[in-house]
């Protein structure tokens, strides 16, 4: 099950909300110090927001995005540079690509294991029912398209086939009533939301007991933001036809909990053609599945080199848990802080360099910057250099820049700023997330300003405005990410 956590950039987590604060709240509870006044609002912007917690009930569920306010978009309004997916990815080899294969196809998020091979067996039809938003039927329309000509699916969004994967927007409400800590998610063999309310304990609805995967429901709610219901679609809607495990090993996929992939990836592409490789079928066992991957990867990867039996390198659940405590909801401060280190040493007892290491340390940043500003840039650090040499890791390391940067700009070091910006931004890959990269123009333009450059400031704004409605969902919730990133130029700028 995917945990419903976004990183600072991205739209608001579930069920907290980053920017519900007015602009003043962001010092609440600051001494008149200044060093006091920047600590406060640092904190407020970086690390604002919640992990949800894993969802125990019964059927299990894949999560994803949380939610924010609602804005209906045509097409034309979507944000630029979204609609064809991300930039080209490097592939792993094809050793590693089919250990992946294997633990993602053969295993759940919670570490039961799957007895057989499932998937749709001929065309399958995605369509969305009841009151779908009109920017729901944009996104799918493009999500369709790139599973037909970049995985090479037999999948359409018109109805009629025996195979369905339908997607419902339910109010947020009655989701949070039913699974509290989830955002959108995705069941098998329910056809509605009172099907799925009345199917727990149902060995039909149960991935580990399904012989044969014939309908899937994705369930979102209806209230969430542009970008947060395209993330949905692309997480639930590929696993409904493919693997339903999330790996945190894994850097360059939108399954992983850490969730900063936002968009399906060459390599979640490259995963899901083998998946519907005409040499694979339902009901293989994991043997007869191994068995036929060399061929099946040698084809569609040539260049991968011959597949061969790689150590196996599991997240022990001792690592889940400590992530799922530090970021998650239930524990107090001092707990999650302390599971954040536990994270790490945990990856340094197994030698990881990894982006499993990486999260440790990006986890150990969010949970000091309020209590110890430079143990949380020393965490960060230490975070964007191992995913900066992680191949498929660019949006990760956006990511920490883009902290950093935020950091920067709160103690009066603009240059800096603008500097780790361009670094985030110099990759491109931030571009398939619209909430990043209006972020990374605000800090942007608010550290041209205390440079006192107003020419690019304005240009800064500009390219902001492109981006932040369909990652934020409304006026209302783009001023209150910009009320937050002034307030630390305010502080910065005391600083000086």
């Amino acid at each position: 099950m995917r945990l419903a956590f976004k990183p600072l950039s991205a739209a608001s987590p579930a069920p907290t909300r980053l920017g519900t604060a007015p602009r003043s709240g962001l010092l609440k509870g600051a001494s008149p110090g200044r060093a006091a006044a920047r600590a406060g609002t640092l904190a407020a912007l970086i690390i604002a927001g919640a992990l949800a917690a894993c969802s125990t009930n019964s059927p299990e569920v894949t999560t994803a995005r949380g939610t924010a306010q609602l804005l209906d978009l045509s097409a034309p309004d979507l944000a630029p540079g979204l609609k064809n997916g991300p930039p080209s990815e490097r592939l792993p080899d094809n050793s590693h690509l089919g250990a992946d294969f294997m633990e993602l196809s053969f295993f759940l998020e919670s570490g039961r294991a799957l007895p057989r091979f499932t998937r749709f067996e001929g065309p399958v039809s995605i369509t969305l029912a009841g009151n779908a938003p009109p920017v729901a039927q944009t996104e799918l329309g493009h999500l369709v398209h790139r599973l037909q000509s970049e995985a090479g699916l037999n999948v359409s969004t018109e109805p009629g086939n025996a195979n369905t994967i339908s997607v419902q927007f339910v109010p947020k409400r009655q989701m949070r009533q039913e699974v509290p800590n989830v955002a959108c998610f995705v069941v098998p063999n329910v056809e509605s939301w009172t099907d799925y309310r009345n199917s727990h304990g149902d060995e039909a609805s149960d991935w580990a007991k399904l012989t044969q995967r014939q309908s899937a429901t994705v369930f979102i709610p209806a209230d969430s933001t542009p970008q947060e219901i395209r993330d949905c679609l692309h997480e639930e809607v590929s696993q409904a036809l493919g693997p339903v495990n999330d790996l945190y090993r894994l850097p360059d996929t939108v399954w992983n909990d850490d969730n900063f992939h936002t968009v399906l990836t060459k390599f979640d592409m490259t995963i899901l053609r083998a998946y519907y490789d005409p040499a694979l079928h339902t009901g293989m066992s994991p043997a007869e599945v191994r068995a036929a991957l060399p061929a099946i990867l040698s084809k569609i990867h040539p260049s991968g080199g011959s597949m061969r039996t790689l150590p196996a390198d599991p997240t022990p659940r001792a690592y889940v848990k400590a992530i799922t405590t530090a970021l998650g909801q239930g524990a107090n401060d001092n707990r999650r802080r302390a599971a954040a280190e536990r994270a790490t040493k945990i990856a340094t007892s197994r030698g990881w360099h990894d982006s499993r290491a990486a999260f440790a340390w990006f986890a150990v940043g969010r949970l000091t910057m309020k209590t110890d500003p430079e143990k949380a840039v020393a965490a960060y650090k230490k975070a964007g250099r191992i995913y900066r040499a992680t191949p498929g890791a660019e949006i990760q390391a956006a990511h920490i820049d883009m902290q950093l940067a935020a950091y920067a700009l709160g103690t009066g070091r603009a240059q800096e700023a603008v500097s780790l910006v361009n670094r985030a931004l110099a990759s491109d890959v931030s571009s398939e997330n619209a909430s990043l990269m209006a972020t990374l123009y605000m800090i942007r333009a608010e550290a041209y300003g205390q440079l006192g450059d107003a020419t690019k400031e304005h240009q800064a704004r500009l390219d902001m405005q492109q981006w932040a409605r369909y990652g934020f969902g409304s006026d209302a919730a783009v001023k209150r990410r910009a009320d937050e990133v002034a307030a630390l130029a305010n502080a910065g700028a005391r600083v000086n």
